[in-house]
């Protein structure tokens, strides 16, 4: 890859920085200190964080040691590729950030993707892997009730949806833009006033729905 970079860097005439170089990640859930000892890996805590140790510069490669990385949110998915206690207090930590929160819907998209290919293997698993599905467990499970909630609430809306539209066209022959706003407008009343609103639409003018509408808005 880095013969890759520096042929295109020659064709192109431009310069390389080797901060640009690529590096290989070693990714490990612990690293003992015999063990970086012995392969002569550094911190650098003026530009990294703690459990990223480098090799010598000629090598271009680094070692993560994933049960000392600090405990933030940009290193949440690399804990969660820990093990023991560092990837259940991860795990705990996903679950804990807000429904709406993008990291946690595209993690928890991966754990299950991630277990469904590891039960899979189901008669060949290691502790290790077993493990790692136990702690997922509890990710999974949120994952599958929120993505039934999401089921639900969709099919309600689009049954509403169609409700409306339908009720619409008989009334008035089609559903133009600016009845289509109203069909938008009108899926987000509670559903009381969704109620309310269709058992009096029947009587209602053109203009005096848009009318009506406007006054909601």
């Amino acid at each position: 890859m880095i013969a890759d970079s520096q042929r295109k860097a020659k064709r192109e005439k431009t310069s390389l920085p080797e901060d640009s170089l690529a590096r290989l990640w070693i990714i490990s859930p612990s690293a003992s200190a015999s063990l970086l000892e012995d392969l002569d890996v550094k911190l650098d805590l003026e530009k990294w964080s703690r459990g990223v140790y480098f090799f010598q510069k000629c090598f271009r490669a680094a070692i993560v040691a994933v049960n000392e990385l600090p405990v933030t949110e940009e290193t949440l998915w690399l804990r969660i590729l820990g093990r023991g206690e560092t990837q259940r207090t991860a795990i705990d930590e996903l679950l804990a950030l807000p429904e709406s929160n993008q990291l946690r819907q595209n993690t928890l998209k991966l754990i299950t993707n991630l277990r469904v290919i590891i039960v899979q293997q189901q008669e060949t698993l290691t502790e290790d892997e077993q493990e790692l599905i136990m702690n997922l467990s509890q990710a999974y499970q949120q994952w599958e009730e929120t993505t039934k909630q999401q089921g639900v609430q969709e099919g309600v809306q689009l049954e509403r949806r169609q409700v409306v539209e339908n009720l619409l066209r008989f009334r008035f022959g089609s559903v133009d833009e600016e009845l289509a706003r109203v069909v938008d407008n009108l899926l987000q009343l509670a559903p009381d006033d969704f109620a309310r609103f269709l058992l009096e639409l029947s009587s209602l003018s053109r203009e005096e729905l848009l009318a009506r509408f406007n006054s909601h808005e």
